[in-house]
Parts: C-alpha cells; sequence; structure tokens
C-alpha cells in the first residue's frame, strides 16, 4: 500500500485529547480557560454578591478601560480627539489687565489723607488704653516718615553763614590736658586701661549696704543678689511676652513703685509689642490699709487699668473683677480663637498665687521664698483664655543691697551676713509695731535690739553670747512675710482734670471693686488705720459751716423776731377758739 504524507499536529483533524485534572474534591479542574474576563473589563457596574471576592473592582475596570483608550490623531499627528480630549472649543487668548494691584496687596492713599491719618495715630499709638482691633488692615508701616528720619536739621545748631560763605569760622574742639601731645595722650590710656582691668576683675554693683564710705571699698558682691537676674530668666521672660496678648504685672500693694517694673513697660511700647495690653494687679492688699488701698488703685489707674488682688483659694478679693476684665478682652479680641494673659513682675510678689486663686486649685508651686517657679508654665483658665506663668524677674533699677533685701527678692538664708539688713527694718517699721509683735522694749539701736530679742527667745550660744544670725533671719523673715506692719502711703498731690480721670472707663472697661469687703489681717494703729482724704474732707465741711454760719449771723435776729411774732399770733388763734368752745358748751 502506498505510504501516505504526514500531517502537522495543528493541522491534524483528529481532535486532541483533552487533560484533565483531579481536585482535591473529585471534580475537575479547567482552569484559566473557562473563564471569561471580557465581563469584568466591560460591565463595571455589575453588582457582585459579597462572597465573590475574587473579581476586580469599579476602579481597577475604570483604569483598565483607560488603557486601551487612544487619541485621534490626523495625518500630521496632531490630537483631534479621543475620550480625554474637551470636546469645547477654546477661547483664545487671554490677557490680564497691567494692574499694580495683581502684584502685592497695595492700596492707594492720597497725602492729605496719610498725613491725617499720621496725626490721628500717633496720638493714639502709645495710649494703653486705646484698643486697635484690626491692626493688620491698617498700613501701620506708614505711621513713621523715613524721610523725616534721614533728614538732619543741621541748622539748629549753627547757623549756614557761620559754616560756610565768607564769614565762616571753625572752632576747635577742645580736647583737655590729656590730649595735648603723644605723651600724655600714652599716659591717659595707661591710667584708663589700669583702671579697666581693675573694674573687669570685680563684680561691680551700685550702691551697697552700710555706710557710704564701705560701699565697694573691696568690691566683693555676694552672689546671692546676682539671683533673678541671670540670661536664662530673661529668656523666659521675654518667651512670655512674646506668647501673650495680655501682660499683667503684678505688683506688691505695701511698695508699687517699688515693684514696678519702667523696663518692662517701654518694652511693651515698642513696635512690635505696643498692641499687647497692660494690666496692673495690686497683690497682698490685704496686708495695708483700705484707704491706702483705694488711693494706689485711683492713682494707677491713670496709666494702665489697676486692680487691687488677694491671693487666697478660699477667701480672695478681686477675683470676679480680674475674670470678668479678661473676659473683656477676649471679646475684644474676636478674630483670635484664644488669648494668652501673662502674669509678671518682682520675685515673690505672689504670680502663682493668683493664678491658683483663679483656677480654685494649685496648679502651681508657691512658696513664701523667692525664685520657687523656675520655668514658664501654660495654664488653661476657659475655652478662650489661657494663663501663662513666668518666673520672677530683677530688672536693672540701681536698687540697693538693702532694698534688694526689704522687696522680698533676696533668699534671707543664704545670706553671709543678715544682721546688717536689720537696721533697715528698723527705721522703715514704726517702733510700735516692733515692740508689739516682739514685746522688747528699751533698745536703742539695732545690735541692742538683736540682743534683747535673743535673751527673750533663747537664741543663745554658749557662754549666753546671742546668735546674732539666726535671730536676724528670723527678723527679715516677718519683714518679707507680712508679719511687720508696713506700707508706703501714695503720694497726695492735688488732682487736675487730667490726672482725676479713669482711663479704663474711657476705654470700655468696666472695673468696679467694693474694697470694704477687702479682710485686713494686719492690725494697724488708729493713726495709721484713718483715710487723709475724709479727714480733709471732713476739715473742709466743718470751716464751711462755720463760714456760712458767719455769713448769716447778721440775719438771725431779724429771723429770731419774726418767729416770735408768728408764735404770738398761733397762740391768741389758738385762745379765741377755745373761748368759743366754752360759751357753745355752756349754753
Amino acid at each position: 500500500s502506498p505510504s501516505l504524507p504526514l500531517l502537522p499536529p495543528t493541522l491534524s483533524s483528529r481532535p486532541r485529547p483533552t487533560r484533565h485534572t483531579m481536585s482535591t474534591a473529585g471534580k475537575p479542574y479547567r482552569g484559566k480557560q473557562g473563564i471569561s474576563t471580557r465581563d469584568k473589563i466591560v460591565n463595571q457596574y455589575r453588582v457582585s454578591s459579597s462572597k465573590d471576592t475574587n473579581r476586580r473592582s469599579n476602579a481597577t475596570i475604570k483604569r483598565l478601560a483607560m488603557y486601551k483608550s487612544k487619541a485621534i490623531r490626523n495625518r500630521d499627528g496632531k490630537v483631534i480627539g479621543g475620550d480625554f480630549i474637551s470636546k469645547t472649543p477654546d477661547a483664545g487668548v487671554k490677557r490680564i489687565q497691567p494692574d499694580r494691584r495683581w502684584f502685592g496687596n497695595t492700596r492707594l492713599i492720597g497725602t492729605r489723607a496719610l498725613e491725617d491719618f499720621r496725626e490721628e495715630m500717633n496720638a493714639k499709638v502709645h495710649d494703653p488704653y486705646t484698643v486697635l482691633l484690626n491692626a493688620k488692615k491698617l498700613p501701620m508701616g506708614l505711621l513713621s516718615d523715613p524721610y523725616e528720619r534721614s533728614k538732619k536739621n543741621l541748622l539748629t545748631t549753627e547757623k549756614f553763614s557761620d559754616v560756610f560763605g565768607k564769614k565762616a569760622t571753625r572752632k576747635r574742639p577742645r580736647l583737655g590736658a590729656a590730649y595735648e601731645d603723644i605723651r600724655a595722650l600714652s599716659k591717659h590710656t595707661q591710667v584708663k586701661h589700669a583702671k579697666y582691668e581693675d573694674k573687669a576683675k570685680v563684680d561691680f554693683v551700685k550702691g551697697t549696704v552700710g555706710d557710704e564710705e564701705d560701699d565697694g571699698a573691696n568690691g566683693y558682691v555676694e552672689k546671692i543678689f546676682e539671683k533673678g537676674t541671670s540670661k536664662r530668666l530673661w529668656k523666659e521672660l521675654y518667651k512670655v511676652l512674646d506668647a501673650s496678648d495680655v501682660v499683667v504685672q503684678v505688683l506688691d500693694a505695701r511698695d508699687p513703685n517699688g515693684t514696678r517694673s519702667k523696663k518692662l513697660e517701654r518694652e511693651l511700647k515698642t513696635k512690635e509689642k505696643r498692641h499687647k495690653h497692660l494690666i496692673f494687679v495690686l497683690n497682698k492688699c490685704d496686708l495695708v490699709p483700705t484707704w491706702c488701698t483705694r488711693r494706689w488703685v485711683r492713682l494707677l489707674s491713670r496709666e494702665y487699668p489697676t486692680l487691687a488682688f488677694h491671693a487666697s483659694i478660699t477667701n480672695p478679693f478681686g477675683k470676679g473683677a480680674l475674670i470678668k476684665l479678661l473676659r473683656q478682652f477676649a471679646t475684644l479680641h474676636q478674630d483670635k480663637q484664644q488669648i494668652s494673659v501673662g502674669f509678671v513682675g518682682y520675685p515673690n510678689v505672689g504670680k502663682s498665687s493668683i493664678v491658683n486663686t483663679l483656677r480654685k486649685k494649685k496648679v502651681c508651686n508657691v512658696a513664701p521664698i523667692p525664685g520657687e517657679t523656675k520655668v514658664w508654665q501654660y495654664i488653661t483658665l476657659f475655652r478662650r483664655v489661657f494663663l501663662i506663668d513666668c518666673p520672677g524677674v530683677v530688672p536693672p533699677s540701681g536698687d540697693s543691697h538693702l532694698q534688694s533685701v526689704l522687696k522680698g527678692v533676696v533668699q534671707v538664708e543664704k545670706l553671709e551676713d543678715p544682721a546688717q539688713y536689720v537696721c533697715g527694718v528698723l527705721e522703715t517699721v514704726k517702733k510700735e509695731y516692733v515692740e508689739r509683735h516682739y514685746g522688747v522694749a528699751g533698745w536703742n539701736d539695732a545690735a541692742h535690739f538683736l540682743k534683747l530679742l535673743a535673751q527673750k527667745t533663747g537664741k543663745l550660744r554658749k557662754g549666753g553670747e546671742p546668735d546674732y544670725n539666726n535671730i536676724s533671719r528670723k527678723v527679715l523673715q516677718d519683714f518679707q512675710r507680712g508679719r511687720l506692719p508696713y506700707f508706703v502711703p501714695p503720694p497726695f498731690e492735688e488732682e487736675s482734670k487730667d490726672n482725676s480721670k479713669n482711663v479704663a472707663a474711657e476705654l470700655g472697661l468696666q472695673l468696679e471693686q467694693e474694697f470694704k469687703h477687702v479682710r485686713v489681717k494686719t492690725d494697724f494703729s488708729s493713726e495709721d488705720k484713718k483715710d487723709p482724704d475724709t479727714v480733709e474732707n471732713q476739715s473742709e465741711r466743718e470751716v464751711e459751716k462755720d463760714n456760712s454760719a458767719n455769713e448769716q449771723g447778721h440775719d438771725l435776729e431779724g429771723a429770731s423776731v419774726a418767729e416770735k411774732r408768728k408764735k404770738r399770733k398761733r397762740r391768741r388763734a389758738g385762745t379765741g377758739k377755745d373761748r368759743l368752745l366754752a360759751r357753745i358748751l355752756q349754753c
């Protein structure tokens, strides 16, 4: 039989046998050949059951469809259509109006309007009771004229004809005998250099305790007097000033001017911080008479809003007024979500105690010694009001060591010789208060007083010698903590219309306090309790009564005669009526 040609396997008419693999369940597994993928890509809105987790998601189907879409091009290759091509025709080239307002946040203002703006703002910008609500919308940079600052009016010092022209005269400067020749100049320089080296070796501080002859004689200064002036504390203070919208300067009611920082007030008047508010709080008002507190509040209110305060969690005074004032500041700044209130001032004036009083619980550590607060603390008072407690800082005011000790800036326990400061306490406090508190009388000077007090309290060393250091620290602690009655009386000058104004009322802030509710703990004498204002008013009223009585003295005799005539007429009328009644009864 002839042999037939072999055909390739693909063209073979015989069907290929299918290979079936058995699954674990005993059913044949067909693989991916039997699964159609066309419905997955086309139908993106299909409904899939929760059990079906192998199907593609709608986002995957859209992405695969995007891969298949192609742009429609013409013969030149330019895109003329497609799925992702805009159907609307282009409107053409757009142009922007050439205006300077598109390239900056600038506005035009006339020359006269700018001058009026400068005059009005200069009159109000340094007023602490004037609040600028929308400072961002005003061109504050236009307040100062740069051309006026750059110009120097030289004609105020010398005339033009004296400097330039035919009659010009040039005066030779007077340098003194030290600059006549090179030898004198070199000698003068050596002397100044030697003085500078001697001054650099020792930390020189103005004013020391004791006699004036001993001030700076040896140049030695105790390190304890440098407390409160470190760079770290000043950095903490500037952090609080930068983060605060309202700055509360806490003052000691016993000596408000002594615990007031002029440097801080000047800092808040600068261009960067003049939008911040400053208020005074007279703390420890329970240690001074009521009339003294009222008078100091009246005097300090001429410059800044002032409140009297007594820090106590159980029996405070001024808490409601301070919270009301802070709420008013919060309403003034509606553009801010919250405002921050920073408490600053001298050490040991009660900043942390005021924060605890406002929160009505202990949130800050307090102690009757200076330097308890080390770093600033952020406390929440309300939803829109936050408090910042700042460590005490001693500004450079030129105070002597005695004044620093009496203000409570220095820790008494760390003084090397505390006995030398007792004389200042005895001069400041009245003698009757010292005798009443310690029960010691008949002393002549500070040393004699310390000796008698040591013998009474039993603070003696071996051999019966008094322990001056311990007993001196006891006296200084009593003075700092308010056990010895002491206060600085306010000045009594004549009040004019400008001085008697209350700037807080002009600002719209309501500050009302009833000083009769202040609980004064210190027992003062009857003389210190008397209000000089009421005494003067009573004397003036008595003088006015005497004057009015003298003026009306001439008319008293005529008035008495007229009154006597009226009384006679009344008596006659009464007797006539009685006679008529008697006749009627007889009838």
